[in-house]
């Protein structure tokens, strides 16, 4: 994801600052020209009383003793300070500007957000987070209070606001509302449970996933109302041990991990209108044509099937756990979700 270009609203704003900024730079080049040639002052001189008419200071150790030289000094005096003037006042009334225009752009583009995740912290978990995110281009909000890692965000491209995600507008102004999903990685166990019952509280509906530093965090993460909790460090644990007693296992969900392999896991719902209802995986493309494995079929009862044979049925609601290679995951969710894809496999009757 890369930087946004700069508003089609502030190149006017750049432009008027270019050429107040090269009137002031004329205005001192005519100045120290003009007194330099009529007084006979040096440069320097010369220099020196021009910055003091246009900034009015007014020193009065050097000044003009020509007539030429008091008519010109008159004349710039009127009209060089009037550039200044209008410099500094056309400077800040266009950082005023783009600040208000940058605010209500922000504010209106945070006010579309629908569908969104958003993950609460920037540290070493959520940043590995934002990373994935980033990778299968999903739509997110991230909520840092750390300023450097604000910058650093916003220096690639990652849509952030440098907020307390433990308070009620914070999540908020992120748009719990109306997101899909949030992700609490901050360090301290009480702060993510705090997030949780903030978040469920704005959005009953929204899928929470909390990371729990301590193993006994697990239990209230999951009373506060997180759909899901992960423990790094037993999680890690658990990939040491099976690295050290499963070498070939460990090798294998690490390819799958870093996509060496070009395979990844999806999570697929069964629209009641697909074509793929009331047929058995065997008469379906899923194996034959898009070679994805299904590794597990939930159904609408919360029952799950794993590794479900070719006479398994499919119901609309289903959630398919599939693994395959990308493209071929994409066709299988469109035909999901109902939409027609090409199969050359068997019909059914």
């Amino acid at each position: 994801m890369s930087l946004s270009p700069l508003p089609r609203f502030l190149l006017p704003a750049r432009a008027r600052i270019r050429i107040v900024l090269m009137s002031v730079l004329a205005s001192l080049v005519l100045g120290t020209v003009t007194f330099h040639l009529v007084e006979g002052w040096s440069i320097l001189d010369s220099l020196y009383v021009t910055a003091q008419t246009v900034t009015t200071v007014g020193f009065g150790d050097l000044t003009p003793r020509t007539v030429t030289g008091r008519i010109f000094a008159t004349f710039f005096m009127v009209v060089g300070v009037g550039i200044v003037l209008y410099a500094l006042t056309s400077t800040v009334q266009s950082i005023v500007h783009s600040e208000l225009f940058a605010q209500y752009g922000h504010s209106r583009k945070m006010s579309k957000l629908r569908d969104h995740f958003i993950i609460c912290g920037a540290g070493r978990v959520g940043s590995h987070l934002i990373r994935s995110l980033r990778a299968v281009n999903g739509v997110f909000m991230v909520i840092e209070s750390d300023q450097k890692k604000v910058e650093a965000l916003m220096d690639i491209g990652v849509p952030v606001l440098l907020r307390d995600a433990t308070l009620e507008e914070s999540l908020i102004e992120a748009g719990v509302e109306h997101a899909s999903g949030l992700a609490t990685c901050l360090p301290d166990d009480a702060d993510n449970v705090y997030v949780v019952l903030t978040a469920r509280d704005l959005n009953p509906n929204l899928h929470i996933v909390a990371r729990a530093a301590e193993e006994q965090a697990e239990s209230k993460l999951i009373r506060a109302g997180a759909n899901r909790v992960v423990a790094p460090t037993i999680i890690g644990g658990h990939r040491m041990a099976m690295a050290l007693t499963k070498p070939a296992v460990g090798d294998f969900l690490d390819s799958i991990t870093a996509n060496d392999l070009e395979l990844g896991f999806e999570q697929l719902e069964v629209d009641p209108v697909s074509s793929l209802v009331g047929r058995k995986l065997s008469e379906t493309v899923i194996r034959s044509e898009l070679n994805i494995v299904i590794v597990s079929i939930r159904r609408n009862d919360g029952k799950k099937i794993f590794n479900p044979s070719g006479e398994t049925k499919i119901e609309g609601g289903d959630m398919l756990i599939a693994i395959g290679n990308p493209e071929s995951l994409s066709r299988l969710s469109a035909l999901a979700r109902g939409r027609v894809v090409r199969e050359t496999a068997i019909e059914a009757g």
